[in-house]
């Protein structure tokens, strides 16, 4: 089931692309912003974890509380099993679920949560459990995004000049976003006066989505080709660069979108201070090295093609990886609902979250 309106009015500002209603899960397509809104209903786990795999939801937040729901949905498609005690069928979708994407470890953290609630409830209440487990996953990560803000905001000093990467919004999280709640914190506190969004190819989630949740909050905000991103912080000096981030290994190494390892290394060049923004589940500790960290490839298609358009030689060969790994020593500072992580490493991470 699908629902199309045209986009006459601006976000609310407590805002969130994941809605659970009448045992279903509604998503906004993220793949048609800004153009049109549309929300897509989903009642199996099944066509869940194909949204994710089609970035119908994606933000690693947002995919870990979308896994989530469809724990919920499988549940209650295999009610009858659960009563008699057999749980296999739910436990298969979660499997399902956990092939979706492979970097953002929110995922898979979020499906442990449902796991261990599947496994400690009794066959009537399952459901009611999982639904509220669910429900708590997300309103818990839009809490740790508003934290997230006040303390990134913090590092700011009055009228800053921030430059950011692919969408790390409200679209990316439960609601409020990390990298974007810090920037969404600090303009309210007259900390930000102007805001670079990088265009992030091939998906371009910084052109349709960050742009657009920035210029929905009243945030000055000028979009960039990725190849201007240098010229950018010569001409402009940029104080910080504010990203989020899909995994985190205990070194503080940080798997973000690709382009983010770039922007790292041009901050460092031209004096730019970088800001990682994520909540503590993103944090894999049982990845001693960024190098350990899984790295998705997406489909060549996406690069050798347009909407379906072909705009390379069809039998060129090419490489489109999803996520690139920024080491700690090109990151300034890392961000969590926790507090703040200045200059990264494995004994500051650890103490972090002691």
């Amino acid at each position: 089931m699908t629902s199309t309106i045209h986009l006459t009015t601006y976000l609310p500002e407590e805002f969130s692309p994941i809605r659970w209603t009448n045992n279903q899960l509604k998503l906004l397509d993220q793949r048609i912003l800004p153009l049109d809104i549309t929300w897509l209903t989903y009642s199996s786990a099944e066509t869940v974890a194909q949204a994710i795999t089609d970035m119908v939801v994606r933000g690693a937040p947002a995919i870990g509380i979308t896994a989530a729901y469809g724990v919920v949905l499988s549940a209650i498609e295999h009610n009858r099993s659960i009563l008699d005690g057999d749980y296999s069928a739910v436990m298969k979708d979660i499997n399902i679920l956990a092939q979706s994407r492979p970097t953002a470890i929110n995922l898979f953290w979020a499906l442990e949560q449902m796991e261990q609630v599947l496994k400690t409830s009794e066959s009537a209440d399952t459901i009611e459990r999982l639904i509220q487990a669910a429900i708590e996953i997300h309103q818990q990560d839009i809490q740790f995004c508003h934290q997230i803000g006040d303390h990134g905001a913090g590092l700011l000093s009055p009228n800053s000049t921030v430059y950011t990467h692919c969408n790390a919004g409200a679209l990316a999280t439960g609601g409020h976003g990390t990298a974007l709640g810090v920037i969404r914190t600090a303009f309210k506190k007259d900390k930000i006066k102007q805001v670079f969004a990088g265009e992030t190819r091939p998906w371009l989630q910084g052109a349709r989505l960050t742009s657009w949740e920035l210029t929905q909050a009243g945030i000055p905000a000028t979009l960039v080709t990725e190849g201007a991103a240098g010229h950018t912080m010569k001409s402009n000096p940029v104080d910080w660069v504010i990203v989020g981030a899909d995994r985190i290994s205990a070194d503080g190494s940080a798997a973000n979108k690709i382009g983010t390892y770039n922007l790292a290394v041009l901050a460092k060049f031209h004096g730019c201070k970088v800001m990682v923004a994520a909540p503590s589940s993103t944090f894999d500790m049982t990845i001693d090295s960024g190098l350990d960290i899984p790295i998705e490839q997406r489909p060549f298609t996406e690069v050798t093609q347009y909407k379906d358009h072909q705009i390379a030689p069809t039998d060129v060969i090419a490489s489109n990886p999803s996520f690139d790994v920024t080491p700690p020593e090109l990151i300034d500072a890392i961000v969590t609902e926790k507090g703040v992580i200045l200059s990264p490493t494995k004994e500051k991470l650890l103490a972090h979250f002691q």
